[in-house]
């Protein structure tokens, strides 16, 4: 158990004590991952340096160097495209062009497109909630089941988004290309997507379409699509990200939204709010190394697969260790920060197939992470609409079918060519 006890060290840190506080936010989890990377270097026996020396392999290996990389343009892009305005011209041309009565619909289909082009939940839901609950107490709709509507579709681009930091990091760690990953994924995830088009349209068809949307301006959607464009097509994500950046910084000097001052500094932003997320990846690579010299993750693979045999008992492990460490951790993005590396032993050691075990990691996340009351996409939902949290998670409809969908994909081999 010494071996593991950084772990456990966290999990008491940030777990139990956001328990007794009743906020998951009021322990910083850069901190938790800090001292529980203390301890970790404590731990170990030899000389201060030679314990650095141990860390610094897991905290900057060349894996884990890339995938800082990408965060620090992921954040450049996003902070420049929306400086420019293109996040509010993508959530106006999803809903301008809405089908009278398709409001329902539309408004998940919107909450999947916008979390697809910007990668990030968070910012989805602040952007449409306030429209989702106008839209809900004009038409007698239950707010929250908008609410539930908008949260869940979120969960769509969050799982799929080539500028996600659970694509990044769920890719990264497994080895495999976010092309590859996301095509895996759209196979699993798809299906239910549609599914729920469906039923809203047949739930809200005598709903009225929103009246005041504003501009939309086609020229500002163009980083996003570009960006998806591009990465679908499996241009290297560094070069993709880096025009990004470039397409928004032009259009936001021709339009004079910012001179190029205003462009460094809202590059400058994105970065910086990327920044506790570089500093959990650095720690937690760091301690998960220690924990690997240690013998712990051999310890967790063997307690997860003594009654294993085969690659159906292999992803279910996966699929597990990845939906736990998302309960205790009550952020998608650090549970496979966590469970990414021992994941990807696992799949060696059953001969899953990288882009597999991504998307496995990935959809867990976002399964697990879509159905907590005290996750940040709830909570902030909650918070935007004036809504208790329990109300919202009976209605989050599409986090939930993900991960019936993510069972039945390992159970029937679906993907066939990646199972």
């Amino acid at each position: 158990m010494k071996a593991l006890s950084p772990l456990i060290v966290f999990l008491v840190l940030y777990l139990l004590t956001s328990i007794i506080a009743q906020d998951f936010y009021k322990v910083p989890i850069a901190v938790a991952f800090l001292i529980s990377s203390i301890y970790a270097l404590l731990t170990l026996k030899g000389s201060a340096q030679e314990r650095i020396e141990i860390f610094a392999k897991g905290a900057g290996n060349s894996t884990m160097i890339l995938m800082l990389s990408i965060f620090i343009l992921a954040g450049a892009f996003a902070s420049t495209a929306k400086a420019i305005g293109a996040v509010d011209s993508t959530v106006n041309l999803t809903l301008k062009y809405l089908p009278e009565q398709f409001v329902l619909p539309g408004i998940f289909l919107a909450s999947c497109f916008i979390s697809l082009s910007i990668g990030t939940s968070c910012g989805t839901i602040a952007a449409l909630t306030p429209l989702a609950v106008g839209i809900a107490q004009h038409s007698g709709i239950s707010v929250p089941m908008m609410i539930g509507l908008v949260v869940g579709g979120t969960y769509f681009g969050d799982n799929l988004s080539f500028i996600s930091d659970t694509t990044i990091i769920a890719t990264q760690t497994q080895g495999c290309s976010m092309k590859d990953k996301f095509w895996v994924n759209i196979r699993i995830v798809g299906p239910v997507a549609l599914l729920m088009l469906i039923i809203y349209f047949f739930v809200g068809k005598d709903t009225v379409s929103p009246q005041d949307i504003g501009e939309v301006n086609f020229l500002l959607v163009i980083p996003y699509i570009l960006v998806v464009i591009l990465a679908l097509c499996g241009v290297n994500v560094l070069i993709v990200l880096s025009l990004g950046i470039v397409v928004s910084g032009i259009l936001g000097l021709c339009y004079g939204t910012f001179n190029i001052f205003g462009l460094l500094s809202a590059m400058n932003d994105g970065i910086m709010g990327m920044s506790e997320l570089i500093i959990v990846t650095i720690l937690a690579g760091g301690m998960l190394e220690i924990i690997r010299h240690n013998g712990g993750i051999d310890l967790i693979i063997k307690a997860l697969t003594r009654n294993i045999k085969g690659k159906i008992g292999g992803e279910f492990c996966i699929a597990v260790l990845t939906c736990l460490v998302n309960v205790c951790t009550a952020n998608n993005t650090v549970a496979i920060i966590t469970a990414g590396p021992i994941a990807k032993h696992i799949a060696s050691k059953f001969g899953i197939d990288p882009r597999k075990s991504a998307s496995l990691l990935d959809t867990a996340s976002c399964f697990t992470q879509g159905i907590l009351p005290y996750g940040a996409q709830v909570l902030i939902a909650a918070g935007l609409s004036q809504v208790n949290p329990i109300e919202i998670i009976p209605n989050l409809f599409y986090p939930m079918l993900i991960g019936l969908a993510l069972i039945l994909s390992i159970l029937t081999r679906y993907p066939k060519k990646f199972s």
